[in-house]
């Protein structure tokens, strides 16, 4: 079953909105997003921990969604959400 990922991604303008991405594992994640974004860097993937959106995050393995308005925090073992 495919997970939830969050990734930070820079491209040459600068980072990029957050980008979530329907995987299996983190690696599997990581070459989702490469493939999704060649020319830019995948700085960060990982779980969102508790993060909640109403915004659609796809349901299939390599889904890839950018979410404008939506910035990199890195999960917190505290709060674990996002904006």
């Amino acid at each position: 079953m495919a997970k939830l990922f969050i990734a930070r991604v820079r491209g040459a303008g600068g980072e990029r909105p957050l980008v979530t991405v329907r995987a299996a594992a983190e690696g599997e994640a990581r070459l989702f997003v490469e493939a999704a974004y060649p020319e830019d860097e995948v700085v960060e993937i990982a779980e969102p921990g508790e993060w909640i959106s109403d915004s659609d995050t796809g349901t299939r393995n390599g889904d890839v969604r950018e979410h404008p308005g939506a910035t990199w925090q890195p999960p917190s073992s505290r709060a674990g959400s996002l904006p």
